[in-house]
């Protein structure tokens, strides 16, 4: 018989490709989403699912007598778990998606004290899965995320989970796109661009389809863990514009500041970091025989070409929301004229 999946969160940025990466796979998909909708590069016979996770008895009725395997895109705290174990007895296993966010460096920081003077952790490189994490809670992301962890790791008897801990998702359909950063750069044909730490920063980018492959793995593979998912090299930030500029056959000239932005937001990106956010995917490769699909650099054409069609539906604020929600209290991230009169000043 047929193996069977069901994907919460499928018309999001990992759900469309995990979702994809499962029916070529051999599984029968169900793709649930709020919206009910379906993507044009899915395979014939996925069924998409109209179902609100925070509707538990909803969800509950749309899984029906189950499922070999669920992968949870969406799932964000302890409530989550504690829904998804109130399935146990329907699910087979489990994949769920957490975040790179809950590691915790040797002095207590975190991406939660990232903002604090002197708040940014410093990790090794790279960061292994047994590296320590913050305390479970309610309080952020991340604790918010350990806490879901801890959760489904417990009760792995009961329901084995495998938990992917993503880094700086990047791919079609995303709704904060970092590359963006670079992207309306070139289409507003800047001719300079200014990138804070000497353009050394490192943030471990995760393409969807590298995280599509690691839960089709894990899907083949049950088991109760905990793996790393990102791509098998971290670029530079200097490394991604050149490689972005090179896809969109563009070159600026690229000014580099020793230390963080010199004024505002000048020079400052989705990426940029004093210290380098780097994890290693050993444990992926042990557990599951894991090899990446894709890299970052031969992703990037189909992302750019996602953007761009999306730029001509509108402004970048109406094309990303979440990016322009984070602009009003952050600052515009192209405010050009800053950038200008930083450089004629120096």
């Amino acid at each position: 018989m047929t193996s069977t999946a069901f994907v919460i969160g499928a018309t999001g940025q990992i759900g469309r490709a995990a979702v994809r990466a499962l029916a070529e796979d051999g599984w029968e998909v169900r793709a649930a989403s709020r919206g009910g909708g379906a993507d044009e590069d899915w395979p014939e016979g996925v069924r998409p699912v109209r179902v609100d996770r925070a509707d538990g008895a909803a969800l509950a009725a749309a899984l029906g007598e189950g499922c070999d395997v669920l992968l949870d895109c969406v799932a964000y705290d302890a409530g989550h778990a504690r829904q998804l174990l109130g399935l146990a007895d329907r699910i087979g296993s489990a994949v769920v998606i957490s975040s790179a966010a809950v590691y915790e460096d040797a002095e207590g920081r975190s991406f939660d004290t990232q903002e604090e003077p002197d708040g940014f952790p410093r990790y090794p490189v790279p960061v292994p899965e047994e590296y320590p994490t913050v305390a479970p809670g309610d309080a952020t992301y991340g604790t918010k995320k350990v806490a879901l962890e801890r959760e489904l790791l417990a009760a792995g008897d009961r329901l084995p989970t495998t938990l992917l801990r993503a880094g700086a998702i990047h791919g079609p359909h995303s709704p904060a796109l970092r590359e963006l950063w670079f992207i309306q750069r070139v289409l507003d044909r800047r001719p300079v661009r200014v990138l804070a730490w000497g353009g050394e920063s490192r943030f471990s980018p995760a393409s969807s389809a590298n995280i599509a492959e690691l839960v089709r793995l894990a899907a083949r593979k049950p088991g109760s863990r905990v793996l790393n998912a990102v791509d098998p090299r971290t670029p530079t930030v200097a490394e991604i514009g050149a490689a972005i500029d090179a896809a969109m056959g563009w070159s600026c000239e690229t000014v580099l500041v020793d230390g963080p932005p010199p004024v505002g937001r000048v020079g400052e990106t989705p990426w940029s970091v004093p210290h380098p956010l780097v994890f290693g995917m050993a444990g992926a490769e042990r557990e599951l025989g894991y090899r990446a699909v894709t890299s970052y650099e031969d992703s990037l054409p189909a992302t750019i070409d996602w953007t761009v069609a999306a730029l001509r539906k509108g402004d970048w604020r109406e094309v990303f929301p979440v990016l322009a929600q984070r602009a009003q209290t952050q600052g515009d991230p192209f405010d050009y004229a800053a950038e200008d009169n930083w450089l004629a000043s120096r």
